[in-house]
């Protein structure tokens, strides 16, 4: 039944994630965390909510403009799932509006792999990356995954390596400005000094740190199925899931560094978690079996949520 929706790609999938993502929103942030909202907060919530829902569209549009799965609608499905099982990120505004600023950088840098206007793909991903780092400023470790494509796709080109100083050079120029307008001119100093507190009330909860491993063990496991699965596939789809899995173990490292109370990044490891996910399903021939995986892969985030919701 769960293939048969979405095994395709069809509108009605977006929709049912949408709504969903909808009420979980509004549920997590008024039942769970109970919180209240003046009106014009409320308006500034329903801006985040926005932003996650198109988060949705955009990692759609990844995954089938650059054929990084087969032409489906499991990777929105697992999508909205991983943000079930991590409901607190829909807390954070700060994690949605970093992820999705991410997602846009991802888009650009898997997309170099055509090898037209890389130079401009390089100046967009650093671009969205350094906005992402306003949100988050561990958020510049992505920069790290612009010069890895770079030294794949084109090395030698030494401008390449020097797009991106530009663009975070215009990026800072456009945020002083901003600044000075506001009279907020500390902001930037204040924001990048990199410091990294490591929060133990988090870590030593045994359901944050178990539902955390299990979900970087799952990954890595089903990574390796997909890698496996690729083994006779192109270099250039060999290649794109190097840099996601990359994207991945950045996306942890930012976790970690950003472990304060109230910040919750793990949100900007979905994107890459799903690519691996999804690989790993089309790669399931037989039809019962994979049927009972998305059963189970959709039965487990709401008894983790549920269970959650019940112990608070």
């Amino acid at each position: 039944m769960i293939s048969n929706i979405f095994g395709k790609t069809k509108p009605i999938n977006f929709i049912i994630i949408c709504s969903f993502l909808f009420v979980l929103y509004w549920f997590v942030n008024f039942v769970v965390y109970d919180k209240s909202y003046l009106p014009e907060e409320l308006i500034f919530q329903l801006l985040v909510l926005s932003v996650l829902l198109f988060s949705i569209f955009v990692a759609d549009f990844i995954l089938q403009r650059n054929k990084v799965t087969s032409p489906n609608s499991f990777g929105i499905l697992f999508y909205g799932l991983l943000t079930l099982v991590f409901s607190e990120t829909l807390t954070d505004n700060k994690a949605i509006f970093c992820s999705l600023f991410l997602l846009l950088a991802l888009r650009r840098i898997i997309s170099i792999r055509s090898l037209k206007s890389i130079k401009l793909k390089i100046f967009d991903a650093t671009l969205w990356i350094m906005v992402a780092s306003l949100f988050y400023e561990w958020a510049v470790l992505y920069l790290l995954l612009v010069f890895a494509a770079i030294y794949i796709y084109e090395p030698k080109n030494i401008r390449n390596w020097l797009v991106p100083l530009t663009s975070i050079f215009a990026v800072f120029m456009v945020a002083y400005g901003m600044l000075v307008l506001t009279n907020n001119t500390d902001f930037l100093m204040h924001h990048y000094q990199f410091t990294f507190e490591f929060n133990k009330v988090y870590f030593s909860s045994w359901g944050n740190s178990t539902k955390l491993v299990i979900y970087i063990l799952s990954i890595l496991l089903v990574s390796v199925f997909a890698f496996l699965k690729l083994g006779k596939a192109g270099l250039g789809q060999i290649v794109t899931m190097r840099l996601v899995g990359f994207a991945f173990v950045i996306g942890l490292i930012v976790k970690v560094l950003n472990s304060t109370e109230g910040s919750y990044p793990i949100m900007i490891t979905f994107f890459p978690a799903v690519v691996f996910v999804t690989n790993y399903v089309e790669a399931i021939k037989k039809a019962n079996i994979k049927e009972i995986i998305l059963m189970i892969s959709v039965v487990l985030p709401f008894l983790v949520f549920f269970t959650e919701v019940a112990l608070k």
